[in-house]
């Protein structure tokens, strides 16, 4: 199988680790990169033949014909691009990066070892955070009682290439910086997906990569570390990129690959206070390589090519 493939958004820190993970993929030829700000200038991250980026419209989409076209934009700069595939190319698949189909039913909001999987040619990727909230709340939410609260630091990767206070290192040595603390479009995410009461508290530090995230939930009954445990081995039994430790999981551990490790469940005295961590790569399981798992999955792939 080759499927030919187009970047669009490939000049920022996903666009880079797609290309990479497209370079070492055996079915996904890219065949096109789009960034305005680069175009004209060689494509350093994909090593299966040489390209240059350019600046492609909706229309130059059309032309290329492509079998996946992978949307890595900034929230709201989506839709042009999906009207056109959906006008003149409806067999095209489409995955969107952004948040802008996240609350779509018509799309198929794509985290696998939570959301039931399924083939579909328009496929929404999760938010990084997102994701990290949502691998460590799905096998106990059953038991959730009342709002969960989730304490989230991230690299300063996360706040994209465009210069902001949220990347600029100056400002970030020494320092974590809290933003957007009501209202967070994450939190509205997994709000919506799993149907809980989420309140989010995201902060950006000075590295570069990596999310640790801090959920306290509370819960319906009283319940034993070892039952806890359970519930996070059952549920990630079969799920290659999860992994459940017992240790709070360090960042150094998920940055530059494609797992998430959940861990460090520690429960209140009288057991009914829940709190779990997750690390995983904003850059990877947080977005790159999650969307590769979903392209996959979608094309009857095995889950893991790429990826390991």
């Amino acid at each position: 199988m080759s499927i030919k493939a187009v970047l669009i958004g490939a000049r920022g820190y996903v666009g880079a680790e797609l290309m990479t993970l497209i370079s070492r993929h055996s079915s996904i030829d890219l065949i096109a990169a789009s960034s305005r700000e680069l175009e004209g200038k060689a494509v350093k991250h994909y090593r299966k033949k040489e390209l240059v980026y350019r600046d492609l419209s909706p229309q130059d989409l059309v032309e290329l014909s492509p079998d996946l076209v992978i949307l890595a934009l900034p929230n709201g700069l989506s839709s042009d691009f999906v009207t056109a595939i959906d006008s003149h190319c409806p067999k095209t698949t489409l995955i969107d990066l952004s948040a802008d189909y996240r609350f779509d039913p018509s799309w198929h909001y794509a985290l696998p070892e939570v959301v039931e999987q399924k083939v579909s040619s328009r496929i929404s990727n999760p938010g990084c955070y997102a994701t990290a909230m949502q691998l460590s709340l799905a096998p106990v939410n059953h038991l959730i009682a009342a709002r969960v609260s989730c304490f989230g630091v991230s690299g300063y990767s996360g706040a994209g290439t465009t210069p902001s206070d949220k990347n600029n290192t100056a400002l970030l040595a020494g320092n974590i910086m809290p933003y957007s603390l009501a209202n967070h479009l994450h939190e509205k995410e997994v709000s919506y997906q799993l149907d809980v009461d989420i309140k989010f508290s995201p902060h950006v530090a000075e590295f570069f990569r990596g999310i640790s995230l801090t959920s306290h939930i509370p819960l319906i009954e009283s319940v034993s570390e070892g039952e806890i445990e359970t519930l996070y081995q059952d549920y990630y039994y079969n799920a290659e990129l999860v992994q459940v430790q017992s240790e709070a999981p360090q960042i150094t551990q998920v940055a530059k690959t494609c797992h998430a490790i959940i861990g460090g469940w520690t429960l209140s005295d009288d057991g009914t206070h829940l709190a779990v961590n997750c690390a995983l790569d904003n850059l990877l399981k947080g977005a790159a390589s999650q969307a590769i798992q979903n392209i996959n999955i979608t094309f009857g792939l095995p889950q893991l090519e790429a990826l390991t």
